[in-house]
């Protein structure tokens, strides 16, 4: 009698509030986990740092965890699929591998003088036009642009060919083969600031004017290459067969494969993405970027990002303490019918998607004498769902012709019934919440096994998206609409705040 050997894939979600690893077996069946938190660093205000070698070592703790649990040894993966925080930047010397600073996190504000001065240079238009990005201090160039700046002799040794610098996938390829494969994806790379939009390849222009030498950033590929074999870390030759930003790989992991089809992740921050096929298209206050190059073709995306979803439970739990765990907002939240009008704008380091102001600052907004920790438990829910419906209606209003029928939903917000109820309320179209709320890492390992032979096709991953629950809008357009009015109200409210008020 035969046997079929069972095959596996490792999947790396390396997030910003913790470390996880994933093993699945063919059918997606999750038969191995790990994870751990990683150390939030606030420097000052509005900055937040992260120690990448902490960020290394608690990766492959998680992926011992994740192998122990799954009971095999690493020989036995067909493949690895890897996903990350986006636009965090490392720098880091080329011979010994230690990093000459800490990362420098996504959300941090470090580098808001750093883009105000290229903007008052005036190149402010030639970024949005080379990278589709809106000049920020969001993206990776400004963050390795600060690292330079603040270590003594740092430009001078970059220059000299002794440092490396990237993202955090490029961090962790780096290290995983052994230092031997030095590269990054269309994914990763579109979103540092630094990647032309048309030629997929590093802007050397940009460069010049950020003072970025070339030689310090990685290769750029496509999202299925061979980025590498994981043997000189866990002894077997299993190569790491797909590489996307946290983001893209949750728009495939939504099985969001056709022009048109939108999915909205409510993790640390918040994002819509918009998968809008294989040419850029530039929406005022979203950002395009590519989705993945699979398969020999290309997808370009449109984004919005909002700042503060997760973050602001987190936020709740560990600073208000309002909360004990962040599913406890759904239950606090649903003791009242509304906030009464209260508004909470969690713009704790700046309004990002569609505004963006750098200077906006976190605001609870319309508390009377009735006011109570339940109104802002609610307010602090219905804050997701209004910056959702900010990209929504951003994208509608960008592209005339785009049609939106439902919002496929993903993350760990998504267990919230009454999160989901309220967006499909205010955006007045169906919010679907597949069986796999973990399209994030599921879309990097189902590539991964499309690259490594477990599966065949685009179809096959496809077909294995499902749907748990299909929340239709409940509330009338007037009411959702005067909600939202409220929002924006209080969303104006906050912008510009550090240019009023010394914060320091």
């Amino acid at each position: 009698m035969s046997t079929t050997m069972v095959k596996y894939i490792l999947g790396i979600d390396e997030g910003t509030t913790s470390a996880r690893a994933f093993v699945i077996d063919q059918d997606t069946n999750v038969v191995g986990f790990g994870q751990a938190e990683l150390t939030q660093i606030y420097p000052r205000n509005g900055w937040i740092e992260h120690d990448p070698m902490q960020i290394l070592n608690v990766q492959l703790e998680v992926i011992r965890a994740a192998l122990r649990d799954a009971n095999i040894t690493p020989d036995q993966l067909s493949g690895v699929g890897l996903t990350n925080q986006r636009e965090t930047g490392i720098v880091w010397e080329k011979d010994t591998g230690r990093p000459i600073h800490n990362a420098i996190v996504w959300a941090s504000r470090h580098s808001v003088d750093i883009v105000q001065g290229w903007v008052d240079q005036g190149i402010g238009d030639q970024i949005q036009e080379s990278t589709g990005l809106i000049p920020d201090a969001y993206y990776t160039a400004s963050k390795i642009r600060f690292i330079l700046d603040a270590v003594p002799g740092a430009q001078a040794r970059a220059e000299a060919g002794e440092l490396l610098a990237g993202t955090v996938d490029t961090w962790l390829i780096w290290n995983l083969t052994g230092r031997r494969s030095f590269v990054t994806d269309y994914s990763n790379a579109s979103r540092t600031m630094m990647m032309n939009l048309e030629t997929l390849q590093w802007d050397e222009e940009l460069l010049g004017h950020y003072g970025i030498p070339k030689a310090m950033l990685a290769e750029i590929v496509p999202s299925d290459s061979d980025f590498g074999s994981i043997e000189p870390t866990f002894g077997a030759d299993v190569r790491i067969g797909s590489n996307l930003g946290d983001q893209q790989a949750g728009l495939f992991g939504q099985a969001a494969f056709e022009q048109g089809q939108v999915k909205m992740t409510y993790g640390t921050a918040g994002v819509l993405n918009i998968n809008c096929g294989t040419t850029p298209q530039r929406i005022e206050g979203l950002t395009p970027s590519l989705a993945w190059g699979v398969q020999g073709k290309t997808a370009y995306e449109v984004e919005g990002v909002l700042f503060a979803m997760g973050k602001t439970m987190q936020w709740l739990r560990d600073d208000l303490q309002l909360i004990h765990a962040a599913p406890d907002s759904e239950w606090y939240a649903g003791q009242v019918q509304s906030t009464e009008g209260v508004y909470l704008v969690p713009a704790f380091t700046g309004l990002a998607a569609p505004t963006w102001d750098p200077h906006a600052r976190a605001a609870i907004i319309g508390m009377s004498n009735a006011t109570n920790r339940l109104h802002i438990i609610r307010a602090a829910v219905e804050s997701m769902v209004f910056q959702t419906r900010d990209v929504y209606e951003a994208a509608l209003a960008g592209a005339p012709d785009l049609r939106i029928p439902e919002l496929r939903v993903d993350g760990g917000a998504v267990k919230n019934n009454l999160l989901c109820q309220l967006q499909s309320d205010l955006l007045g179209i169906p919010v679907i919440r597949p069986k796999n709320a973990e399209a994030t890492i599921f879309g990097a390992m189902l590539l991964a096994g499309l690259t490594t032979g477990v599966y065949d096709s685009l179809d096959e991953i496809a077909s294995k998206w499902a749907v748990d629950r299909v929340f239709e809008p409940q509330m009338s357009r007037d009411e959702a609409d005067a909600k939202y009015a409220g929002w924006r109200a209080a969303r104006e409210l906050t912008k510009g705040w550090t240019k009023k008020v010394d914060v320091s």
